[in-house]
């Protein structure tokens, strides 16, 4: 009788508290019941979930989330090589030759002239990326820094092309940066150092199971304590099985990487922070574009968004990604009446409602997926067809007009705030469709959520898109150098040395390297606050750092024959000259200052190879025309 009364107690105690919390705080995420969740729970690795796990992992590693990165290997690769095989940027006139030099991937990047090369550059492929169902990418990792080479492999056409993004005169070559946002979609979760942006310890090759299970830790060392669950029977809750979770926190799980748009992380967290069974708006918000009249083009990775669109996840209310797809199972082994049986289990007897004729149907082996999720194009990947998740009956989007944008919706949260609607609205002017009126949108939200906390760094980034300096600059008179964030300093600052005023922009720029000092383009504009300041010494403190960081940074060489230089170090400028050059043949004040030293001392034979180069590529620059004077009376 005690013990009933106990446990009667302790149930309404339970409830009480219970209560108490979620009328107290009923806006903050839930206490989790999954024991992983915990700050203390570690991820362990795929191999050693095998050790139990090994019928799953035999068949995940075939998936394309399983071969989603590796080494840069040639059992990886799923690209042709050959001599001939070169991708050309009209735009840049830059030839790139994939090849391999025995075990190693190698991009050769050169330009040609008159028959002649007149720049080549070798950078060696660490990693790729993408599974090879529809491409290859390709990583270089510098000092531990992450970025992607210039050219993709699209397997689907077994061509090479220009990586995503980097057509049309935005070909970044080997210096796109590869943040978290990024890679933890297309692999397990590195180790990022603090301080940087895409500096790793540790990548991983490959998404794993940790990534829709979560941390293992803890299922671990129950396990090896002896303490089990009979799962046929009860939930195991030391660590995360997707088919256990609501369907809103399946779709969570999968949209994390499946509903590709605009990522606007909220103050002080991090795409790391995320677990399987967490909601993404306790973390970040995903924005996406919508359109009036016809909605047939789509992202990549926007799967998920076309799923939300259609009748059939409108109506179900409980369709998720895992109710036609098996994780563990590649889609090149999962049959097509595995993929029409969720189609059959509505439609079927009286609720088949489909009106293909008979004939028809029968000759398709009636393969709903295959009809009513066709394949198509993406907007932003070249060379691919991949499947249109919005189920629908085909032809009927092309009956519509052509779509007019309306404004950005977050799938992620009903009840955005204002602030936040604006963030949302300078990512997308950032990243995607940088038009006015992407500005204006943000003002106007902004404008409604003056006191939320986040207007005032919100506004000053809006100003700096603007171009609006002085009035940037302006806020932060009211702002605490010490208080801010690292990129809300960074535009402050950045603003202060567009109105030629290094002094003020140095407290400015040291917050933002003080947050960030891993970061090379503060670093990078810190420096240049110090040289325009007069600290010479600072500066080149500065610019020297980043070069033994990052040697590809060419700006960073650049810079650093500029102090140089004005220390006296002639032959020293030289050097680093010559090493911003090489990295990138426009690089046209490195040439004119290179053509420069040379006439200087004098070096007539240097001096006309440059100014060959410049009478080529920047004969109509008037210092082209002043450096030719120069040599010629020399």
């Amino acid at each position: 009788m005690r013990i009933a009364v106990f446990i009667l107690v302790l149930f309404m105690l339970a409830l009480v508290l219970s209560r108490c919390n979620s009328l107290s705080d009923k806006d903050t995420a839930p206490v989790s019941e999954w024991l992983n969740h915990s700050d203390t729970a570690t991820y362990v690795g795929m191999n050693t979930c095998r050790q139990c796990h090994s019928d799953k992992h035999a068949t995940f590693i075939h998936t394309g989330m399983g071969r989603s990165f590796d080494l840069a290997t040639r059992e990886k690769s799923a690209a042709v090589f050959g001599p001939h095989v070169n991708v050309y940027d009209s735009v840049l006139d830059l030839f790139y030759h994939p090849y391999w030099e025995g075990d190693s991937l190698r991009i050769k990047e050169f330009r040609l002239f008159q028959g002649d090369t007149v720049h080549m550059r070798v950078e060696t492929i660490d990693y790729i990326i993408g599974s090879g169902q529809h491409t290859n990418s390709h990583m270089l990792a510098v000092n531990g820094y992450l970025f992607q080479a210039p050219i993709t492999f699209y397997t689907q056409k077994e061509q090479w092309d220009m990586a995503p993004g980097m057509t049309g005169g935005f070909n970044s070559r080997f210096s796109r940066v590869i943040e978290t946002e990024c890679i933890t979609c297309h692999n397990g979760l590195p180790d990022l150092v603090a301080g940087s942006v895409n500096k790793y310890s540790a990548v991983p090759l490959g998404i794993d199971c940790e990534r829709c299970h979560g941390p293992g830790s803890v299922h671990v060392s129950r396990i090896a304590a002896g303490i089990s669950v009979d799962t046929a029977n009860d939930i195991d809750y030391s660590i995360v099985n997707p088919r256990h979770l609501s369907t809103e926190l399946q779709n969570d799980l999968c949209f994390r990487c499946h509903l590709q748009g605009v990522n606007v992380l909220h103050p002080g967290a991090d795409y790391a922070d995320f677990k399987p069974g967490m909601r993404i708006k306790d973390f970040w918000n995903i924005f996406l574009p919508r359109f009036d009249g016809k909605n047939d083009q789509f992202l990549m990775a926007s799967q998920a968004d076309r799923m939300v669109q259609s009748k059939c996840f409108i109506s179900s209310g409980k369709m998720s990604c895992i109710t036609c797809h098996n994780p563990h199972i590649s889609v090149k082994e999962t049959t097509v009446a595995q993929f029409n049986k969720p189609c059959k289990d509505c439609h079927t007897g009286p609720n088949n409602d489909c009106t293909e004729v008979l004939s028809a149907r029968k000759l398709s082996n009636d393969d709903c997926s295959g009809c009513h999720i066709p394949k198509s194009g993406s907007i932003d990947i070249p060379h691919v067809s991949i499947s249109d998740h919005k189920i629908q009956v085909p032809g009927r989007e092309a009956e519509k007009p052509e779509g007019r944008f309306t404004g950005l919706v977050a799938l992620t949260d009903d009840q955005i705030s204002p602030v936040n609607k604006a963030r949302g609205y300078l990512r997308y002017f950032e990243s995607y469709v940088s038009e006015r009126s992407m500005l204006d949108s943000a003002a106007y939200w902004l404008q409604q959520g003056q006191k939320d906390p986040l207007y005032g760094p919100t506004e000053i980034h809006l100003l700096f898109l603007k171009n609006q300096y002085g009035a940037v600059t302006e806020r932060a008179a009211k702002m605490v150098v010490d208080k801010v964030d690292a990129w809300t300093a960074y535009r402050i600052g950045e603003s202060w040395m567009m109105q030629q005023n290094a002094e003020k922009a140095l407290p400015w720029l040291s917050r933002a390297v003080e947050i960030l000092p891993l970061n090379m383009d503060f670093n990078l504009k810190l420096g240049s606050a110090f040289y325009v300041a007069g600290e010479t010494d600072k500066a080149l403190e500065r610019f020297r750092f980043i070069c033994s960081e990052d040697p590809l940074y060419e700006k960073a060489w650049m810079n650093t024959a500029a102090c140089l230089l004005l220390q006296g170090d002639l032959n020293g400028a030289e050097s680093a000259l010559l090493k911003a050059i090489a990295l990138d043949p426009d690089y046209l004040q490195a040439r004119v200052t290179l053509t420069d030293l040379y006439l200087k001392k004098r070096q007539r034979s240097d001096a006309g190879k440059m100014l060959q180069y410049l009478d080529a590529y920047h004969a109509q620059e008037p210092i082209v025309a002043e450096l030719r004077r120069r040599y010629r009376s020399l």
